[in-house]
């Protein structure tokens, strides 16, 4: 049976003025999925974010739709919005101590947002406490009279694991929950999400540029190059077998697939190309060592391939059509 969706994402495009931050992004997140989504600085994982939760400035322009268990997010009122965030949409944000109020105790917040259940102040204590214990933090009932500045980074994050877990969201977005944290933590954190997410069922997208995190976190990935997916399928075809450009050349820089001692780390060479002066054709064009002439031309198509894996390449259009030629 085809695994329903819980998110769709379908040719959403989103626009600051001249600045095209996002074009034509499509790809699915089925329930109870980890899907990635892994890109260098600057390529548009932030914008998918905020566009997911609708936190957009007025000067916005989207097009597009993002469903979320077959509702389109942009035809719900800002008061809709708010009753989706946070119970059934979840955040965890890359930088907890700027998510978290520095004036606020950690049980007061973590008692606050479950304002919508008609239980107890004692009741929402005690489930800010079992919270707590599930993300492994000693001590909680001590941890709840503290404030942020008084928690290391690792116990921050894990307090944000589960400020965004407390309501069992159907839907959790971690957006680079990793990125501030030393290597040691970061795999305590990478099994604590696991462990919760095979625990609560829900749903995660993982954002991040770090793509050890993602090979170990995700079933799917979708691969972002300056505010387009180039490349989504399931993680092994992807990383096994890339069939962008950029995705094989960002895989090649990755320092634990180097496998003999060398000088210089390899790299891209060339420029992420300016948003609000994108190159006629495929964005990679000018930095790609495998450019056709048609690639300056015209952006090219997103290809099919077996298991859902797609690609937005005019390499695999030619490679399909010399299969129908033949």
């Amino acid at each position: 049976m085809k695994n329903e969706n819980i998110l769709d994402i379908s040719q959403f495009s989103l626009q600051y003025d001249s600045v095209e931050a996002l074009r034509n992004v499509s790809f699915s997140v089925g329930k109870g999925e980890i899907v990635g989504v892994v890109g260098q600085s600057g390529c548009g994982k932030s914008s998918l974010v905020n566009s997911i939760l609708r936190l957009l400035p007025n000067v916005a322009q989207t097009q597009g739709e993002i469903l979320f268990n077959r509702q389109n997010l942009y035809d719900n009122t800002e008061l809709a919005m708010r009753r989706l965030r946070g119970v059934d949409i979840s955040v965890i944000f890359q930088d907890p101590l700027r998510a978290l109020n520095p004036v606020l105790s950690i049980g007061k917040q973590m008692t606050d947002i479950q304002y919508r259940d008609n239980i107890s102040r004692a009741e929402k204590q005690k489930n800010a406490v079992d919270m707590l214990r599930q993300v492994e933090i000693p001590e909680p009932e001590l941890k709840l009279k503290q404030y942020p500045n008084q928690l290391s980074g690792g116990m921050l994050q894990r307090v944000a694991i589960a400020m965004a877990l407390m309501l069992r969201p159907q839907l959790l977005i971690a957006d680079e929950p990793t990125t501030a944290l030393d290597a040691t933590l970061e795999v305590q954190i990478i099994q604590i999400i696991k462990q919760l997410q095979h625990n609560y069922g829900c749903s995660v997208l993982l954002i991040s540029h770090h793509l050890g995190l993602i090979s170990e976190m995700c079933q799917k990935v979708a691969v972002m190059y300056a505010g387009e997916v180039v490349e989504f399928g399931h993680l092994p075809d992807v990383f096994v077998n890339p069939r962008h450009p950029y995705t094989r050349r960002m895989l090649e820089c990755d320092p634990a697939r180097i496998k003999h001692t060398m000088r210089r780390l390899p790299t891209i060479a060339g420029d992420i190309p300016d948003l609000s002066n994108l190159p006629t054709g495929c964005a990679f064009a000018p930095r790609c060592d495998s450019m056709l002439p048609q690639c300056t031309l015209k952006p090219p198509p997103m290809c099919d391939g077996e298991r859902g894996h797609k690609v937005s390449c005019w390499l695999s259009e030619a490679k399909n059509e010399r299969v129908t030629a033949s």
